[in-house]
């Protein structure tokens, strides 16, 4: 019996992280904690020991990202089924989830620095691997924006040679000058790696990744390292005032709502779509709420793994249109991957009793219970409203709209897609709940009043009807909103963050280049040192050809010059 790599990849993944799922309950029950000191090598007083810490954190993240992994990997199968390169392919994702691995298990810097910078080149990688400019300019604003992350935390490891030790467990209740420098450092890791504001260009751009890679990057890997991060130093940053923060991942909130909402690729819209989340759980951990963000990562990764999964047969199914102009009436060729599209959308919406309204509604209703103000508290519920109103444009035009598409279309939906589309439908639906009775010690009683209880679904309702209005608008009735057409550019560009961060900072710095090499490399010191020689015995050759050409001209000159020579 012949078995694909793929498919036994998969399997062992999915062991792997059931296992590690079951193991992560039981250290929940206990409230246990294992830390293994793996000694590498000993050479006389030297040790270089590799740390690995297990607890209940660690092992049910890395239970949902093999699980993801495993569901993505089977997935791949068809997805990269007429690929040339697709074991390359297969050995590039399982070295991006051994990083994720390494990260999570680590409770030192420097292990950390191995899966952080893996997950950095590996994704580098997979950004390029369908080899095209745009591609390879994507990867290029990936990586260099990954490495400003990678510096923070090498600065942070050189600033922990005064601690005795970079194990940064031993160190989270202590608070002097040096540590706010590193919580500085680890923000700064943390929010380029989540592509929080002003970072925030690179997450649309490494959707030139396979749609497979897409949908382990957005959900359980590469983002969500930086918020992790973030939940493991939570103890450090109890003493100092957040609110900068909080106010960062509001604004990232808001404008990913908002860009989404003028947005027509499908991948970008997800896209766009995973920051608006990754806003929302950077803000609710600096608020003072760790766990919640966490609970919220874990539900999260499993609707978006699932919507991009979705996508990607779509656009698949599409002859690679991302388009959503281009689709319309999905529903009645692809049934499953529509219905597993729909449910993962409500899921994402925060609609009652999907898996995403239970780490949703209790983020909304713990914001109300803070110290801050009304202001930050309404940019909460209309981020949540936005989320509803772009999921219903996108739902509205993939599933419900006008027949836009091509004539010559080959919709097909193969076992090795939907099984997995299936497997995390169910999680979509029923992960939320499961968790909030595993994960938390006690439910959480907050008592609101009926209106402030409703306040998050109404804000979901209005959104969902106005993601609908959105989109029955006709071609003689525009909306008014849309005749701005300086706003609308501004916010569906994500407030010009991607010219920011790439023409604005290489065209001055070409030119200034440019002028300098002209100026000091290709300017006097080249005319003067290296020219002079040549400019000479060029001149001179110039006077002897014309000597020798009997110019009239030349010999005149000479006499007259020498007569006054001989005079003077």
């Amino acid at each position: 019996m012949k078995i694909s790599f793929y498919l036994l990849s998969g399997l062992i993944l999915l062991l792997m992280g059931i296992m590690l799922f079951i193991l992560g309950l039981y250290f929940i029950m206990f409230d246990y904690m294992i830390m293994l000191d793996w000694e590498i090598v000993s050479i006389n007083s030297v040790n270089i020991v590799m740390t690995l810490m297990f607890d209940w954190m660690s092992l049910m993240f890395m239970s949902c990202v093999l699980l993801i992994s495993s569901m993505v990997v089977i997935y791949s199968e068809m997805y990269m089924y007429a690929d040339m390169y697709k074991v390359r392919f297969l050995f590039m994702v399982l070295l991006f989830i051994l990083s994720m691995m390494f990260m999570i298990i680590s409770p030192n810097l420097i292990s950390i620095l191995l899966g952080w910078d893996g997950l950095g080149l590996v994704s580098y990688g997979l950004v390029i691997y369908f080899q095209n400019y745009k591609s390879y300019n994507a990867g290029m604003l990936t990586i260099l924006t990954n490495r400003i992350g990678d510096v923070a935390i090498l600065l942070g490891i050189s600033l922990m040679f005064n601690y005795g030790s970079w194990h940064y467990i031993y160190y989270m209740d202590m608070w002097d000058s040096s540590i706010s420098w590193l919580v500085i450092l680890i923000v700064l890791a943390a929010f380029t790696k989540s592509a929080q504001i002003p970072f925030s260009s690179w997450l649309p751009a490494a959707m030139a990744a396979p749609t497979p890679v897409s949908a382990l990057v957005h959900s359980s890997t590469l983002v969500t390292a930086g918020v992790y991060l973030l939940i493991r130093f939570n103890n450090v940053f109890i003493m100092y005032d957040c609110s900068i923060f909080v106010m960062i991942g509001m604004i990232t909130m808001f404008m990913s709502g908002m860009g989404a909402s003028f947005e027509y690729d499908l991948s970008k819209i997800i896209a766009l779509s995973t920051l608006s989340q990754l806003g929302l759980m950077v803000g609710i951990l600096f608020m003072g709420y760790p766990f919640l963000a966490f609970f919220h990562l874990l539900t999260h990764a499993f609707f978006k793994a699932l919507l991009f999964l979705c996508a990607g047969l779509i656009i698949h199914i599409m002859s690679d249109s991302q388009d959503i102009r281009h689709m319309g009436g999905m529903f009645k060729y692809i049934p499953y991957t529509s219905s597993c599209f729909c449910i993962s959308n409500l899921s994402l919406c925060g609609l009652p009793f999907m898996s995403g309204f239970y780490s949703k509604d209790l983020m909304l209703e713990s914001i109300t219970f803070t110290h801050f103000n009304f202001y930050v508290y309404m940019i909460y519920y209309l981020s949540v409203g936005l989320t509803s109103m772009y999921t219903m444009r996108m739902m509205y035009y993939c599933m419900f709209y006008n027949m836009n598409m091509y004539t010559c279309q080959n919709y097909y939906e193969t076992t090795y897609m939907y099984m997995p589309m299936m497997f995390l439908s169910i999680m979509s639906v029923v992960f939320g709940s499961i968790l909030s009775w595993l994960i938390f010690p006690f439910p959480n009683m907050l008592m609101m009043s009926l209106l402030m209880k409703l306040m998050a679904l109404v804000f979901i309702i209005m959104g969902l009807y106005l993601g609908y209005e959105l989109n029955t608008m006709i071609y003689n009735c525009p909306m008014y909103t849309y005749m701005m057409y300086t706003l609308t550019g501004f916010l569906g560009n994500m407030w010009y963050m991607p010219r920011i961060s790439t023409y604005i900072i290489y065209s001055y710095g070409m030119n200034l280049s440019m002028n300098l090499n002209k100026m000091m490399d290709m300017g006097w010191g080249e005319h003067l040192v290296s020219n002079t020689m040549y400019l000479y015995n060029n001149m001179m050759s110039t006077y002897i050809t014309m000597y020798q050409n009997n110019s009239i001209k030349y010999f005149m000159m000479t006499f007259i010059v020498l007569f006054i020579i001989f005079l003077l």
